[in-house]
């Protein structure tokens, strides 16, 4: 079992940076793959980010060289660094995690976070 909760969305002008956070609610975060997902209004869920439990990382294109994805083992935290935000990067952004070693995988998912880019 995993629960999660988000944090650190917000407004912010382009060319901005917001940090999210998400801390996660168990014992087994040692084994957990750690994502984050966004959906903009009228578009489907997308993968932002992941990075492992041994803190291998991958991005979508669309984010590569201005978001940054770390973890934090002793704090079972994730955090998303988003620099140089662009209106395109509006949307509810979301954390999930799986555990690697289960079969078929079971996303567990957190509440959300609104951030929106505007001038």
């Amino acid at each position: 079992q995993v629960q999660l909760v988000e944090s650190g969305g917000g407004l912010v002008q382009p060319g901005g940076s917001l940090r999210l956070s998400c801390a996660a609610s168990t014992g087994i975060f040692g084994f957990v793959v750690m994502e984050w997902y966004r959906q903009a209004p009228g578009k489907e869920r997308e993968v932002v980010a992941t990075v492992t439990p041994g803190s291998s990382t991958a991005y979508a294109d669309s984010v590569k060289g201005r978001f940054t994805i770390s973890r934090d083992n002793s704090k079972s935290t994730v955090y998303l660094q988003m620099n140089s935000l662009k209106p395109d990067d509006t949307a509810v952004y979301y954390c999930s995690a799986y555990d690697m070693r289960v079969a078929p995988r079971y996303n567990y998912w957190g509440q959300g976070t609104q951030v929106t880019v505007s001038s």
